[in-house]
């Protein structure tokens, strides 16, 4: 029963249409986990795809490469998100290979944990903040401003986290990120619904990427964690990116201002026993 219930899900081959052909997307953070399966997701869909990394160039590349496989335009550019100008510079690139973006995916982040508040330096609490809910903030602005000439229409998807709404003890500077970037994410909806440009929010709980593959390869963690959540097994890059394609598409176009939990249950299993 154990190994039914912990295997992990393999992606379905099936033909999907292309409901992004010519849209051109970003995505932060597309170098390797979620991000990169969202990059390849978009690129099966029919979208150009332009990627940022932080350090990897590698990954970056090789993420761009994969989007190029399924026959569309691709690029891959180094950027730190919590940099303005940066942000600026890389739309301004995007806009002038690929045209003005009609598709932003904030999915770049940095995680925390073990630290008590008591010991937190400002320092190390501004650093998540300005990657985790100021980034989204620059790309937004500069997205909508490249928009708003560009006629009504548009996509905004800022990957969260369960943590926008469960609190995990010394994480209070990554849980107010993302807590924070939710509350961004519905007001910026209602602002830029006369554009008809949506914005919405995927919230994933563990999913196996580089960054969580410790955990989710440890037996120990998977015996201690693993029953916390209802699908007994970590989440699949493919399946977040597989609901991020869709609301990046012409599908979605009354759903705005809105969260979407994906944690194999583990958000309704969250204090049962009590």
């Amino acid at each position: 029963m154990a190994e039914r219930t912990e295997r992990e899900a393999p992606e379905p081959e099936v033909v999907r249409p292309r409901r992004l052909d010519g849209r051109v997307a970003i995505v932060t953070g597309g170098d390797s986990g979620i991000g990169r399966a969202i990059v390849e997701a978009s690129a099966i869909d029919g979208a150009d795809v332009a990627l940022t990394f932080h350090s990897d160039e590698d990954g970056g590349r090789a993420a761009a490469a994969a989007a190029e496989g399924h026959g569309v335009r691709a690029m891959s550019r180094q950027l730190d998100a919590r940099d303005d100008e940066a942000v600026e510079r890389l739309f301004d690139e995007v806009e002038a290979t690929l045209g003005t973006p009609h598709i932003l995916v904030n999915n770049a982040g940095i995680g925390q944990s073990g630290t008590p508040v008591a010991e937190m330096t400002a320092e190390a609490f501004d650093a998540i903040l300005r990657t985790d809910l100021y980034g989204p903030f620059f790309t937004c602005r500069a997205f909508v401003r490249r928009r708003r000439d560009k006629g009504p229409g548009g996509k905004i998807v800022n990957v969260t986290s369960v943590h926008e709404a469960i609190p995990s003890p010394e994480a209070s500077a990554y849980g107010a990120a993302k807590g924070g970037l939710l509350a961004f994410t519905r007001s910026l909806s209602l602002e830029l619904a006369p554009m008809r440009i949506n914005v919405n929010a995927v919230a994933p709980g563990l999913i196996r990427t580089p960054m969580t593959q410790e955990r989710t390869d440890d037996p120990e963690t998977r015996a201690e964690e693993l029953p916390n959540i209802p699908w007994h097994r970590p989440g699949q890059p493919w399946e977040v990116a597989r609901l991020v394609a869709y609301l990046a598409s012409f599908e979605s176009d009354y759903v705005t201002g809105q969260s979407f939990t994906i944690d194999g249950g583990l958000q309704m299993d969250w204090g049962q026993g009590a």
